[in-house]
């Protein structure tokens, strides 16, 4: 899993998710979807954002003839791995959503494995006690039971929220969804991301100055 230095990741822990989109923008242009859609939405926002490498599963929660693995190998995986981690689970069962994908157990466990939040396309339970146990969760929303939960896969390429990710991806994830960075890319995107964030408070700052003129602002742009 190629790495980025801890520096770099402390850098760009410090922006949100549609900053880090602009800065990927600056440096690669238009089109750009590195991002998930409206369906992953962040469940304890409180928690604030999580920061990781990608560690992908995919499950299934209510079929009972699916093929299945023992869980404890997803565990032990995870334990060989050196985080920060960031879980994405997708929900593949005939009936995705049904059944929750993740609850205050899984995070538990997931948190002492070095996984800083998880990403799960489908949905969860247990919300409170997630909460307590600390770990940022984003899903579609919550439901109070699951059937047969079985881990069909592990380590492999999966689609959530539209975008298709794979182990030791890094990922960021607010309340706004979650940015891929690239990890080659990820020193450079910390740069220009400082670089919008200073673009637009000046931005903001003109907008909400005392010398405000649509005037101006027409000015200020052509210039």
């Amino acid at each position: 899993m190629e790495r980025v230095e801890p520096a770099v990741l402390e850098e760009l822990a410090q922006f949100d998710s549609p900053t880090l989109f602009n800065a990927l923008v600056e440096l690669n242009g238009l089109p750009n979807e590195e991002y998930t859609d409206h369906t992953i939405r962040s469940l304890l926002p409180g928690l604030g954002p999580a920061l990781g490498y990608v560690v992908t599963a995919e499950v299934t929660t209510n079929d009972p003839d699916s093929s299945q693995l023992p869980w404890d190998d997803y565990y032990e995986w995870l334990n060989g791995l050196k985080g920060p981690l960031l879980a994405v689970m997708k929900d593949v069962d005939s009936r995705p959503g049904r059944g929750a994908s993740f609850g205050d157990g899984m995070a538990g466990l997931h948190q002492r494995l070095g996984v800083v939040g998880a990403v799960i396309d489908g949905t969860v339970r247990d919300v409170p006690g997630i909460e307590r146990v600390g770990l940022p969760i984003w899903a579609w929303g919550t439901v109070p039971g699951h059937g047969v939960f079985s881990i069909l896969r592990f380590g492999e390429s999966t689609t959530v929220g539209q975008l298709r990710v794979h182990t030791g991806d890094l990922m960021f994830a607010d309340a706004d969804g979650c940015v891929r960075i690239p990890v080659a890319q990820a020193e450079a995107v910390a740069t220009a991301a400082a670089g919008v964030r200073k673009m637009e408070a000046e931005i903001h700052g003109f907008i909400h100055s005392d010398g405000f003129s649509f005037a101006k602002w027409k000015a200020r742009k052509q210039g």
